[in-house]
């Protein structure tokens, strides 16, 4: 099961973890991805503080926690400057950018589902 966020990101529902993303959406509003900041796995985030950073050709972008919880994996690959525009190419598999161990996965209901964010994103 995949919700979405307000500001873009998609997360992954499997059990008590929620797989993290930005959404196709955003990744074209931002261009080309050429840089990921990733915490470090253990870190503990609640949900609407920053997870993560991501720089684009355009602009900066903070990635805010959709779920609060540990951080229990990264997309390692995505660290390697080369390896950055994964985002781009495949936002919504490859490009996954954190792996959270819900604290309440209860969070994860008051997510967006799909097609609701698709409304949202063409301003419905």
């Amino acid at each position: 099961m995949r919700r979405y966020t307000r500001d873009h990101s998609w997360v992954e529902i499997q059990g008590a973890r929620a797989r993290v993303g930005l959404s196709d959406f955003a990744q074209s509003e931002l261009g080309e991805i050429a840089y990921v900041q990733l915490p470090t796995p253990g870190t503990r985030v609640t949900r609407g503080e920053v997870v993560c950073t991501v720089d684009s050709l355009k602009s900066s972008s903070e990635i805010y926690a959709p779920v609060s919880g540990t951080v229990v994996e990264v997309n390692s690959e995505l660290a390697a400057e080369q390896n950055a525009s994964r985002v781009n190419r495949d936002p919504l598999g490859q490009g996954w950018l954190v792996v959270i161990e819900m604290d309440q996965p209860a969070e994860a209901q008051e997510l967006l589902e799909e097609q609701d964010y698709l409304a949202y994103t063409r301003g419905a």
